[in-house]
């Protein structure tokens, strides 16, 4: 934890800037190289204190350079929404991929990062229509509901992501992150007579083609090799 701490501090630190002076000396020091592999702890909560809810996400990175890094996140959601109007669940899986740049620099060995990226993400999943409710003016009793149970298979979406985030090391090789996602809807394959109000992976489709989503992370980071990096220190 007082690592996890300490990392942090470097990262407000460093975003305040520091003065530097021209005494300095040039260090030379390994910077390693590999993939990082964890969960999304939101996800797994969620399934916990939300009863009508299931999901559970694997995210990754693999560092390519200095400030790049491939990643992508894999999972499956199981959600029933209960509206005003509609009863309905969704279940399906997803799969995104894309890249993060780490703007963060890194003092010595430390591998923190703030970073920005984005995602291609596809998704493929099924429809369940539990009920709906008809309001009929003309009724005595107001509204009528009707049970269905109607399913929609062979559904599929696809969309583009915009991600924000940082990552701090908690222990050695184990960090912890936040991202936050804004979506943008580019292929919906949607049922007839029905829509997709909800598609996993993406979250709501209430406002249309944008969304937005978020997710915590609990990643272990696998060494594969290393680089030496030269840096500057003050005599």
């Amino acid at each position: 934890m007082l690592r996890f701490i300490f990392s942090l501090s470097l990262v407000c630190i460093s975003l305040l800037g520091n003065a530097q002076t021209k005494d300095t000396a040039k260090v030379m020091y390994p910077e390693r190289y590999g993939l990082r592999l964890g969960v999304d702890l939101h996800k797994i909560a969620r399934s916990f204190y939300e009863k009508d809810y299931r999901g559970f996400e694997v995210v990754g990175d693999y560092r390519l350079t200095k400030r790049f890094y491939i990643a992508g996140e894999i999972g499956n959601e199981d959600k029933t929404v209960d509206d005003d109007r509609l009863n309905f669940t969704t279940k399906g899986t997803y799969f995104k991929v894309g890249f993060d740049y780490n703007s963060f620099e890194n003092w010595l060995d430390m591998e923190n990062m703030i970073y920005a990226g984005m995602r291609y993400g596809v998704s493929s999943f099924s429809q369940t229509l539990n009920s709906y409710t008809i309001y009929d003016p003309t009724n005595y009793y107001g509204e009528n509901t009707i049970i269905s149970g109607a399913e929609f298979d062979g559904l599929n979406a696809s969309w583009l992501e915009v991600v924000g985030g940082i990552k701090a090391e908690l222990f050695n090789n184990l960090y912890m992150g936040f991202s936050v996602r804004l979506n943008y809807l580019v292929s919906n394959k949607k049922p007839d007579n029905f829509d997709n109000l909800f598609i996993p992976g993406y979250n709501r489709t209430y406002d249309g083609k944008f969304g937005a989503g978020f997710n915590y992370t609990l990643s272990y980071f696998i060494p594969i090799y290393k680089k030496n990096k030269t840096t500057t220190e003050k005599k």
